[in-house]
């Protein structure tokens, strides 16, 4: 069905759809009747994979459009969008995203079901409609990631049986496949592993909120990263840090965390000499593990030599990045250590600044 004449020009659609499901096609479907055309933002696009976000911005594009006719599939437009952790950052890069796709002075309807305080950013675009639209059934995409992880060891009947009822039957011959990739033994046993760690503090007053510490060192146009030996983020590439330890200040903390995973052979003089300031990062959403606020201390190491490194600890490897190469390793970083990047370099610089999106 195509919308009245009076409609607006396009309708937006902004989520995960981790994955797609039935939920989103009908939500979709009433948007379709409403518009010209439809553009969804892909939010969390560039991200590593994870339990939460198990799929690429274009897996999710191509899922979206095999669930549709061909007719309506011309009219389906998907544009991968960041999180970025920063909210009228986020906005900005949504709303530049949909114009790219809407002749000037076209009208603009943001669709969507206002289900919780996850909705409330349906408010923070004044300049589009707004068309609440009801609850299309019970539909939801964390229980349906929860139901394909499988934690329970069930027989693959037994999940398959309702998962099949929640998504469209594009999306489930999809994920029956996807299932038997590499990809999808590591993200199970990494949401074992973190539901797990959630489940030790089940019973506790209040959920706990950790402090861990990171440390940016920049040196020669190179910064020093590490690359995770263990989940969560087994193999993705972060900075060094961790834990804040019970009897450690949060400069200490930094020190022990550098020394333990780099081995990085410089005095503490020296590393205090080179501090340039310390970030907070403190995103509700930025760790799978809980609530996790970061203090991120900068340092501009001296020279034109880059200090001897070697992993150790929790850290697979150690290595000295060149600056130039970080956009590139967007898709291979641990949780929002990317926009911590991006953040800190605006912020105190680098040198020659690299370009991060």
């Amino acid at each position: 069905m195509f919308p009245p004449d009076n409609a607006p020009h396009t309708a937006v659609l902004i989520g995960r759809f981790q994955p797609f499901h039935n939920g989103h096609l009908a939500l979709l479907q009433q948007a379709l009747q409403t518009a010209q055309q439809v553009v969804i933002v892909l939010g969390s696009a560039y991200q590593a994979r994870s339990p939460k976000n198990p799929f690429t911005w274009q897996e999710r594009a191509a899922l979206i459009h095999a669930s549709l006719s061909a007719q309506d599939a011309a009219r389906v437009h998907c544009v991968p969008v960041r999180d970025y952790y920063d909210e009228p950052h986020w906005v900005q890069a949504v709303i530049a995203a949909v114009q790219t796709l809407v002749p000037t002075g076209q009208r603009i309807a943001l669709v969507g079901h206002f289900k919780d305080a996850s909705s409330d950013y349906l408010a923070r675009f004044p300049g589009w409609e707004l068309l609440s639209l009801p609850r299309q059934g019970d539909f939801d995409g964390t229980p349906t990631r929860e139901m394909y992880w499988n934690l329970s060891e069930q027989p693959p009947t037994l999940v398959w049986e309702p998962l099949q009822k929640l998504v469209p039957a594009a999306v489930a011959d999809w994920l029956r496949q996807w299932q038997t990739t590499p990809d999808y033994a590591a993200l199970r046993a990494e949401w074992r592993m973190i539901s797990g760690y959630q489940a030790a503090w089940k019973n506790a007053p209040y959920p706990p909120v950790f402090v861990t510490v990171d440390g940016l060192l920049v040196c020669h146009h190179h910064v020093l990263l590490i690359q995770r030996g263990h989940a969560p983020g087994k193999g993705l590439w972060a900075l060094p840090g961790g834990f804040v330890e019970p009897r450690d200040t949060l400069w200490q903390s930094c020190l022990r965390e550098l020394d333990e995973e780099t081995g990085l052979p410089l005095p503490a003089a020296d590393l205090l000499s080179a501090l340039k300031g310390m970030q907070v990062f403190d995103h509700p959403d930025r760790s799978l593990r809980g609530r996790t606020i970061t203090h991120v201390f900068v340092l501009h190491l001296p020279g034109a030599t880059l200090p001897t490194v070697q992993g150790g600890d929790d850290a697979a490897v150690a290595r000295w990045v060149p600056l130039s190469e970080l956009a590139s390793m967007e898709t291979q970083m641990f949780e929002d250590h990317f926009h911590v990047l991006r953040r800190c370099f605006a912020r105190f610089g680098a040198g020659p600044t690299p370009a991060l999106p």
